[in-house]
């Protein structure tokens, strides 16, 4: 497996922990387009690194910010260079300085400030209200933006920066049921959207009427797809798997996830990565082959 490549932006439910299982279980010849309807943080797509793809968000400060990127509007350069003067500014005024950069944002809209209030914020959230105002509470950390801190993220940007220059990639803000709707044949769609019946996502909601519209597109597409969901925790099942989703060829995964240093706050969910294709790379096969096809790492 190659290195694992993280994106500037951090979103929730990022899929970095699943990216080898995703991509050795990718049906795409890469004649085709890639098409990924909730970008979020990208790093699907962008460690797939397909020639020809379509990026598409309903947040359109994801989208402006790569966008920036792509028409070299913002290079790793001027990312330095800003985080080390906003940084600077952050360590010396402390938490009213990260709201006044808020503030700024939500009047501006300046990619860079997302990416600044993106890395200075409690726990990395991507979180607006619903007169889409970035409402992340500050990350109480003042110090922040460390000299390898800020090496560390220029890389990021320098990673997608030189991919983008160089790749036939769009950005758009559209609504999935857009995006979907292009895909041919050759093409292969990669959706992760906000996990129904798990929490609000970053920008916007996610109903059961958008859960059928997503199944009803994926059900009728020509497309290969992958759709990342959850299956199950300990405390109840996905029932949107029994209502939708059985029909297609199912991978499950768990993993852990840690919300504080004792073991008795330590959850567990077991990911879904639901296809229209057999598996590529599996490690055991379930005993009921029309439902599950069970993967563990």
């Amino acid at each position: 497996m190659k290195k694992i490549h993280i994106p500037p932006i951090k979103c929730q439910g990022i899929k970095t922990k699943l990216i080898p299982l995703i991509l050795c279980n990718i049906n795409h010849t890469k004649n085709g387009k890639w098409i990924e309807p909730f970008l979020g943080s990208g790093v699907v797509g962008f460690n797939h690194s397909p020639p020809i793809a379509l990026f598409a968000d309903i947040n359109p400060h994801i989208i402006d910010f790569y966008n920036a990127l792509k028409k070299r509007l913002i290079r790793p350069e001027t990312v330095r260079s800003f985080l080390e003067e906003e940084g600077n500014k952050l360590k010396l005024i402390g938490e009213e300085y990260y709201y006044e950069v808020r503030e700024r944002f939500n009047r501006n809209n300046n990619p860079l400030d997302m990416l600044f209030l993106n890395r200075a914020c409690f726990n990395g959230i991507m979180r607006f209200n619903k007169k889409g105002y970035y409402n992340v509470p500050f990350g109480h950390k003042p110090n922040r933006f460390s000299k390898a801190y800020i090496t560390k993220i220029v890389n990021q940007v320098q990673f997608v920066y030189n991919i983008i220059q160089v790749k036939k990639w769009e950005f758009h803000c559209q609504d999935f049921r857009e995006i979907i709707a292009e895909a041919e044949v050759n093409d292969f769609i990669y959706c992760d959207p906000p996990y129904i019946g798990r929490h609000v996502d970053y920008y916007g909601s996610w109903t059961e009427k958008d859960e059928k519209d997503i199944f009803t597109m994926l059900e009728n597409t020509k497309a290969n797809f992958i759709f990342s969901t959850w299956f199950a925790n300990k405390y109840r099942k996905n029932e949107f798997i029994d209502k939708y989703w059985e029909k297609f060829f199912i991978i499950k995964n768990e993993h852990f996830y840690f919300v504080g240093s004792k073991e008795e706050y330590r959850n567990s969910i077991t990911e879904a990565l639901i296809m229209n294709y057999p598996p590529q790379n599996i490690s055991s096969v379930n005993t009921n082959p029309n439902e599950i096809i069970l993967a563990l790492f």
